[in-house]
């Protein structure tokens, strides 16, 4: 054989007879051109041949894949396939088109489509494999990818059928509740129109189109609250509050419904005055939604009692029936929109859904949590609100609407307090710092988070102020750093300034360790209430 007609594949010997000369040169030039990997093997996996297409898939060159075992090929977690396509090669079967992984030379894993046919010597007996290996690493990418739009385009698609009917749901429920309390009210003014009624039942029909009517009214004004709320539009007006009074006049309100139904009232209050910081009409719907609500699901006959105590981190009010109770799965969702323990037309007692949900974003505006407890269906309930921060009685207004000037009277209660304010904003750096200043506060600033926490390396205030979305690191991720400190830096009061305000950003900023979540764009009094209600009762930090 002459120097030219030498194959040009890359081959070690193998064990079994060669093809005529020229024959074997074309199909040395066929196998070197192939952009598949063609490899040649025995059945104990040793590597005989290696193609050019199998350098540029895999990496290795003839010279570093020769002689080796097939295995460097092959992820630890598939090593067992070998077996297999040995075993299959001693049958005489082919595998056709065989997907799956193997490993390039840089420890790249790559998917492959695998075909090994068996080849014999002039006996007839098999002696090794040629593996065609195709990287299809691409295609399955590009299946990947179409998959995870397919996924995305299905579960989008089902989003919105599921938004469509609960929408549907939704009106039709708004509707039905509407129209309920309109029955009676046209029913019994075509009554008093007629002139049909006596004096006895005339009162009664007022009674009932008045109570169907301010039934009627607070379903539009839960409409109402969930559109500010789901805006950041519900602003609260700041005040020194009696919470008795506040609790008082609640209960007087929704006593006339108890006694119609025959629900006997309690009201307990502390044997001292209750005084805090807060808006008393959002107070009072608070309380008024949880009497409402219980007295709803409490039978004839059965009690509700309403008690307010102070306690170490504030006021405590705390609404029980004996009413049907709640099941312990049912527990996690009262407070979340549109959920009601009953479902369906068959449903005893009507509502959307809301006032729970609404009463959980007031106590949250004003910095307190709620919880709910009850020992099963038929056991009745106890709904708990905790707001922090007592008042000593008489203390000055902090309306919510407040200039500046308007801010003076409570420099006593600021001044000399340390404020921390971390913000990427500097106008609104600005306008807190001279906000606080001008009430006799320290106040720092800083740009970003890091620069928020190296401030309190060296400076530590009374009470953090922080944006949350900030570029690099966000605040929540910073309060996160603050509460893994040690001390009472660690418990540092935090007030959350951002104008994120969806329902489910309030739960992650007071899950993430902010004591008080303030909506931007901020009245000035609501973030001076804040900050006072947080500060009172602290004692002023001393030192650096």
């Amino acid at each position: 054989m002459t120097e030219q007609s030498k194959p040009r594949g890359k081959a070690g010997p193998w064990p079994f007879a060669s093809d005529p000369v020229g024959v074997e040169s074309v199909l040395a030039a066929i196998v070197d051109s192939s952009d598949d990997a063609i490899i040649g093997k025995t059945l104990d996996g040793q590597i005989r041949s290696w193609n050019a297409g199998a350098e540029r898939i895999f990496g290795y060159t003839a010279e570093e894949a020769i002689g080796k075992s097939i295995t460097i090929l092959m992820p630890t977690d598939r090593i067992h396939e070998e077996a297999t396509i040995v075993a299959t090669l001693r049958r005489g079967e082919r595998i056709d088109h065989y997907e799956t992984e193997r490993v390039r030379k840089d420890g790249e894993r790559i998917h492959i489509s695998l075909s090994v046919s068996p080849i014999r010597d002039a006996t007839g007996v098999i002696v090794g494999a040629a593996k065609i290996a195709r990287d299809v690493t691409l295609r399955k990418t590009f299946d990947a990818q179409r998959e995870q739009m397919l996924a995305k385009e299905q579960a989008a698609r089902n989003l919105a059928e599921q938004a469509n009917t609960a929408k549907d749901a939704f009106l039709a429920m708004v509707s039905h509740e509407l129209r309920s309390p309109l029955s009676p009210i046209l029913a019994w003014v075509r009554l008093l129109q007629q002139g049909v009624l006596d004096e006895a039942k005339s009162h009664r029909a007022l009674a009932t189109i008045e109570r169907s009517a301010r039934t009627q009214a607070q379903l539009v004004d839960d409409l109402l609250d969930i559109s500010r709320i789901v805006f950041g539009k519900l602003r609260l007006q700041m005040d020194n509050v009696n919470l008795d009074a506040v609790a008082t006049a609640a209960v007087e309100m929704a006593r006339p419904t108890a006694d119609a139904k025959g629900v006997q009232l309690d009201l307990d209050l502390d044997r001292e005055r209750l005084f805090l910081t807060g808006d008393a009409a959002r107070l009072q719907q608070v309380i008024s939604n949880l009497v409402s609500n219980a007295i709803k699901f409490t039978p004839k006959g059965g009690s509700v009692q309403i008690i307010l105590m102070r306690i170490d981190s504030g006021v405590q009010i705390s609404v029980s029936d004996t009413g049907r109770g709640m099941a312990p799965e049912f527990l996690p969702h009262l407070f979340e929109w549109f959920q009601q323990a009953e479902t369906g037309p068959a449903r005893a007692h009507g509502g959307l859904g809301l006032g729970l949900a609404i009463v959980r974003h007031l106590v949250e505006l004003h910095g307190g949590t709620i919880h709910a407890a009850s020992e099963g269906e038929g056991k009745g309930a106890t709904l708990t609100v905790i707001l922090p921060g007592v008042t000593p009685q008489g203390s000055g207004r902090l309306p919510s609407t407040a200039t500046v000037s308007d801010l003076q009277p409570y420099r006593q209660g600021l001044a000399g307090r340390r404020i921390l304010v971390v913000d990427d904003e500097p106008d609104t750096c600005e306008v807190i710092s001279m906000l606080f200043t001008s009430c006799g506060a320290e106040v720092r600033v800083a740009g970003s988070a890091e620069g928020g926490f190296d401030e309190l390396t060296r400076w530590r205030p009374d009470v953090l102020i922080s944006d949350i979305a900030m570029p690099g690191e966000d605040g929540l991720a910073f309060i996160a750093k603050v509460r893994a400190l040690e001390g009472e830096l660690g418990r540092l009061p935090a007030i959350a300034l951002t104008a994120h305000a969806t329902p489910e950003d309030r739960v992650r900023v007071f899950s993430s360790g902010f004591h008080v979540h303030v909506v931007k764009p901020f009245e000035p009094g609501e973030l001076v209430a804040a900050v006072a209600n947080l500060a009172r009762g602290i004692p002023r930090v001393e030192g650096p």
